[in-house]
């Protein structure tokens, strides 16, 4: 019963977290301009990443196999977002603003 449960769980976020990881990368298809993209590529890293890294710990239990999961879902949670705002800054200094006037479709 709790190998079932256990099942449930890590399937629900490795769904979870594939999902958001293919709903990040059609915003950075779809999205207009450089600076929502960045935000979308940042949030489907540490996010959807987070969540199929979390599923792979559980299926995993716990092992040395679920410890360097850990370590690489830290290095994420920490790299994705001071990498989207490095990018962004440099954007800026670069002299692209974001648009705040988008036509409307």
């Amino acid at each position: 019963m709790m190998d079932l449960i256990l099942l449930i769980i890590r399937d629900i976020f490795l769904v979870t977290g594939s999902i958001a990881v293919l709903i990040g990368a059609f915003g950075v298809l779809r999205l207009p301009e450089l600076f929502c993209r960045i935000h979308a590529a940042g949030i489907t890293d540490t996010a959807g990443a987070g969540l199929v890294i979390t599923g792979l710990m559980i299926e995993s239990g716990f092992t040395l196999v679920s410890l360097k999961l850990l370590v690489i879902f830290v290095f994420l949670f920490f790299t994705s977002p001071t990498s989207s705002h490095a990018l962004a800054k440099s954007a800026i200094h670069g002299n692209v603003l974001p648009v705040t006037d988008l036509p409307k479709r």
